[in-house]
């Protein structure tokens, strides 16, 4: 993980979510639920966990071995499942795969899991390959 997709950077320092896993056809993204993450009902927002699954995703269809060049792409169309709370404190791990797909674009799918295996969330996407870094 040495290519300047460091998540340490911009947008993801911010959400402050970190690369966990990162392999072809494959990423994790992990999250620990803070104060800034709560919505006014006192769970996780909606968007934090759309951020997962998206960021998630985009790195599974992304990964680059060292020395080649760094692959980008960004989101075409991106489909989330809310199916449970999260609360502060809980530690989350979005798991993706890429599905599929071609030269251009591809697929992906997410599942955002808590740190006892409780389904929080899920989504899928379309992403293309941005010119020049495929």
């Amino acid at each position: 993980m040495s290519d300047s997709l460091s998540p340490k950077s911009g947008f993801a320092a911010l959400v402050g979510y970190e690369l966990r896993l990162w392999q072809e056809d494959a990423a994790e993204v992990g999250l620990i639920v803070g104060r800034q993450h709560i919505n006014r009902s006192g769970v996780l927002h909606g968007g934090a966990l759309a951020t997962l699954i998206d960021s998630a995703c985009g790195y599974a269809g992304c990964y680059s071995p060292e020395g080649a060049p760094p692959k980008r792409a960004f989101t075409l169309s991106l489909t989330n499942n809310f199916i449970a709370a999260a609360a502060e404190g809980s530690r989350l791990t979005a798991s993706a795969q890429r599905t599929g797909g071609g030269r251009s674009v591809f697929f992906a799918r997410c599942e955002v899991r808590d740190q006892d295996g409780r389904l929080i969330g899920s989504g899928e996407g379309v992403f293309k390959y941005i010119a020049g870094h495929k």
